[in-house]
């Protein structure tokens, strides 16, 4: 790959890792670093519902509401499988979503590629990119794209977490250590195969998707009453 090809990826990679809280725009690091005409990022189901968190253009924001309306089309089959969905020419799919293939027919849209954002066992939405021309991605280009849906999926979930203290005001006058949400964190390393900061990201998504303090879900998780892989298990 050349070396300018190279460059405009780590230059993508690093604008998703210090995304700002401030700049909404997570979809323009793809149309830099991969052969595409646009990009789509969005919230699937639950915890965090369904919504487009981005989209590079009218084109890409159209193809997400598509699929929500009709709730078929590559996102959700991504998301399900935990694969990304390549269709070099979307209008000649294999069948799996009828509708959709309708519906996306009228458009200019070529090549549709449809990447999966989880973070360990908890699902959070996908990343479909477009390209007006028919058209495969390199097995190269696939290995990027899915380096920065990974970097996007842990931007999505901090944003979707309440802009607040994860145990509202009361740490300080409890006396509260936060020892019980670092034991929780060490057993989601191990339930989840995941660093401490994504391990502590999940367990900040699942409290704030069921109403509760990270201080009671992570007493649940160290009493084992709570244990990850169940919950987040894509049944």
């Amino acid at each position: 790959m050349a070396s300018s090809d190279r460059r405009a990826f780590a230059a993508a990679a690093l604008e998703l890792s210090e995304a700002a809280e401030g700049n909404p725009d997570l979809c323009r690091p793809f149309l830099r670093a991969l052969p595409i005409t646009g990009a789509a990022i969005s919230t699937l189901g639950a915890p965090f519902g369904t919504e487009t968190v981005c989209a590079s253009d009218d084109r890409a924001a159209q193809i997400d509401e598509f699929q929500f309306d009709l709730g078929e089309g590559p996102c959700w089959e991504a998301l399900t499988t935990r694969r990304p969905v390549l269709s070099a020419d979307i209008r000649h799919t294999s069948g799996s979503w009828p509708i959709f293939a309708r519906a996306i027919a009228t458009t200019d849209v070529g090549g549709l590629f449809a990447f999966p954002m989880f973070i360990g066992s908890l699902n959070i939405g996908a990343v479909d990119l477009y390209s007006t021309r028919p058209g495969s991605l390199s097995t190269s280009q696939i290995d990027d794209a899915t380096v920065l849906v990974d970097l996007v999926a842990r931007q999505v979930l901090r944003r979707a977490l309440p802009a607040r203290p994860e145990v509202p005001g009361v740490i300080e006058e409890e006396g509260y250590s936060r020892r019980v949400v670092h034991q929780a964190t060490g057993m989601l390393l191990a339930q989840l195969d995941l660093p401490a900061a994504d391990a502590l990201l999940v367990l900040r998504g699942y409290a704030f998707s069921h109403g509760r303090t990270v201080r009671d879900v992570a007493t649940d998780v160290v009493a084992r009453k709570i244990t990850f892989p169940a919950e987040y298990d894509g049944s």
